[in-house]
């Protein structure tokens, strides 16, 4: 509560004062005109009020008609002047102040309104004894002003400005606290998204407030984060590239251990298992260097529909066994811009994936098409199976390294569960996205999502055109 708290007190302060300065602005400048509905009631007080002055003038004299004033104006705080027709003050104080009214009657012999100050004035004609006339000014007091009746415009003029300049000021307020709040926001949601490289921008860091400490400790943290998670890819890295030196030597041992012993069934065993950690490895090497893109990827434009098409024909033969069909429907062709073996690798990981779990005698479904979104077009490609499906709460962790599901599809896979951890990476890599979903009535579909190359598209359709074949 140490800096917040005091400039928010500042801030209340700031907005009390200024709103009362805009309104006593609104009186000082406001209608200077008094409303034509109040003029026989202003007469009226008015009146009253000179009358009663007046018969004190003539009973006894200036003074009396002074003393009068003198106790109107204390008992008010209102001014009040009597003067002879040629506008010489009689009884009263800085009448000079009703010069203008008074000359106006003077010369119209017509009563005279206006508002100085928010405050209605009138001076009028009063007549006297011994057909002598005299003029009177005066301020009307609150009272008798309340019941001449409610001026709704210069309410609403006040109410304005005192919401206008009050809640300008609470605008300001709001985006001074709020401001860094969203920046924050917005980086923890890049920080979450995998971009370990946000940070809270260094102007809100200088803050010497709550907020301003708050944005520094989340750099710190965000810098941890970072320095954490490359020292696990690069510990990932280190050790499955070191493992490839052992197994090499398992392979050779295996060799000899045929060459002295025969062919020992045991042997056979042996040899899968090193053929899966192998294949093992080269997926963590692979996820590793996606993740640390320690080697730079390299794209080009690669016709998406022939290479869906490759991979939907070479896992038909896989599928065979089961009695599994891998279907492809497209009706075009698609390009986009890829490195064509890893998305090679990326979305052949997710069909054999999808062969592996669909129930025997069944079909993968694999649709390739174009989508439009936000005026961009996308290459969408979905691979659907009819197997177990995966608990909804698993459906945004299966794209993790390692990450086992506790139902059926694991216990029929042998996988280490890194194929779908390598097409994330693969084609978040190639600002794509994957996500997972379960397909009624059973069955899990994959959705992929590339941008697509549509100049690619009309050029080639012009060349197929014009061929000479």
């Amino acid at each position: 509560m140490r800096s917040l708290f005091l400039k928010i007190f500042l801030w209340f302060w700031a907005t009390a004062i200024a709103t009362g300065i805009a309104l006593i602005i609104t009186f000082v400048f406001g209608p200077g005109s008094v409303p034509s509905r109040w003029h026989s009631s202003l007469t009226d007080t008015a009146r009253s009020s000179g009358m009663i002055a007046l018969a004190e003038l003539e009973r006894g004299g200036v003074p009396a008609a002074s003393t009068y004033i003198e106790r109107f104006e204390r008992d008010t705080q209102l001014r009040a002047c009597l003067f002879d027709l040629n506008g010489q003050p009689i009884a009263g104080k800085d009448c000079g102040t009703f010069a203008d009214m008074r000359s106006h009657v003077t010369a119209t012999g017509a009563s005279d309104f206006a508002i100085k100050y928010g405050i209605v004035r009138v001076a009028l004609i009063l007549p006297g004894s011994g057909a002598r006339e005299y003029i009177f000014a005066t301020e009307l007091p609150a009272g008798p002003r309340a019941a001449l009746g409610v001026d709704w415009a210069a309410i609403a003029l006040r109410w304005g400005v005192a919401l206008l300049v009050s809640g300008g000021i609470c605008y300001l307020l709001t985006r001074y606290l709020t401001t860094p709040i969203l920046h924050l926001r917005e980086a923890s949601q890049q920080l979450a998204a995998g971009d370990l490289s946000t940070r809270a921008t260094e102007k809100i860091a200088r803050r010497h407030d709550e907020l301003g400490a708050l944005v520094r400790d989340f750099n710190v943290m965000a810098d941890r984060i970072a320095e954490l998670v490359a020292r696990q890819r690069q510990l990932i890295y280190d050790v499955s590239h070191e493992l490839r030196s052992p197994l090499a030597r398992l392979n050779v041992a295996l060799d000899l251990g045929r060459r002295k012993k025969g062919n020992d069934p045991a042997f056979d065993h042996m040899e899968r298992d090193i053929e899966r950690l192998n294949e093992m490895i080269g997926r963590l090497l692979t996820i590793a260097r996606l993740d640390t893109s320690a080697i730079p990827v390299e794209m080009a434009t690669v016709n998406a529909t022939e290479l869906v098409s490759q991979i939907v024909h070479d896992a038909g033969f896989e599928s065979q066994k089961r009695n599994v069909v891998v279907t492809l429907k497209a009706q075009e062709q698609h390009f986009v811009h890829a490195n064509a073996e890893l998305l090679h690798s990326a979305i052949e990981n997710v069909v054999r994936n999808a062969i592996h779990y669909t129930a025997d005698g069944t079909t993968v479904e694999v649709a390739l098409q174009r989508e439009e979104m936000d005026g961009s077009c996308f290459v969408s490609l979905t691979i659907r199976d009819y197997g177990p499906g995966v608990c909804e709460s698993d459906l945004g962790n299966i794209f993790q390294p390692f990450y086992r599901v506790a139902d059926a599809r694991d216990r029929r896979s042998g996988g280490a569960g890194l194929g779908l951890a390598i097409a994330d990476r693969v084609i978040r890599s190639h600002k794509g996205t994957i996500r997972a979903e379960n397909a009624m009535p059973h069955g899990l579909q994959i959705n992929i999502s590339l941008p697509e190359l549509l100049e690619d598209n009309a050029a080639r359709f012009i060349a197929s055109v014009f061929s000479p074949n």
